[in-house]
């Protein structure tokens, strides 16, 4: 069995207020120790970047993203999409924006499927005015940015344990 390896992906726009939360989330990832085998990437709006870092192999890839379900602002989501139902089509990529929805959809028409993907989300405030966006993150992301921090390095260590029970059985 080759080593564990684990990808996290920082997804947002920096000039649309909370999208940025990815952004940040990776930039604090940046600072702190992790395991080797744990690589942490701000793909910002590079949808096809991210695409084809999910065909090289990573057993989980890990995608930081503002994502809106409806709930309080600040809330954080653990999400687990269902890779078969993306679109196997050839999605259409905006220059300006990245859906991660889009971007495994684009991963399938090449072909690939990546093994494992979560998405740890935070529910954003503002995403700023549609004409002009908006720098910086709300006061109410910015609170659940450390959060985000503990959330992922406890599934970076969650899948490092799974690994090991699986090797030991």
């Amino acid at each position: 069995m080759s080593e564990l390896r684990i990808l996290i992906a920082g997804i947002g726009n920096i000039f649309l207020g909370d999208d940025a939360f990815g952004v940040e989330v990776i930039q604090r990832l940046a600072r702190i120790p992790l395991p080797a085998y744990v690589k942490v990437v701000d793909y910002g709006i590079r949808g096809l970047d991210l695409a084809y870092a999910l065909m090289d192999g990573y057993d989980l890839t890990i995608l930081v993203d503002a994502v809106g379900k409806g709930g309080e602002p600040g809330t954080l989501y653990v999400i687990e999409p269902e890779l078969g139902e993306t679109s196997g089509g050839a999605p259409a990529m905006d220059a300006h924006s990245m859906n991660p929805v889009v971007v495994l959809g684009m991963v399938k028409a090449m072909g690939g499927l990546p093994k494992r993907v979560l998405v740890v989300g935070c529910e954003p405030e503002s995403l700023g005015d549609e004409l002009e966006g908006r720098m910086g993150l709300s006061a109410t992301v910015v609170a659940a940015l450390d959060g985000a921090v503990s959330l992922v390095k406890g599934l970076i260590l969650k899948a490092a344990a799974e690994r090991e029970v699986s090797r030991v059985a």
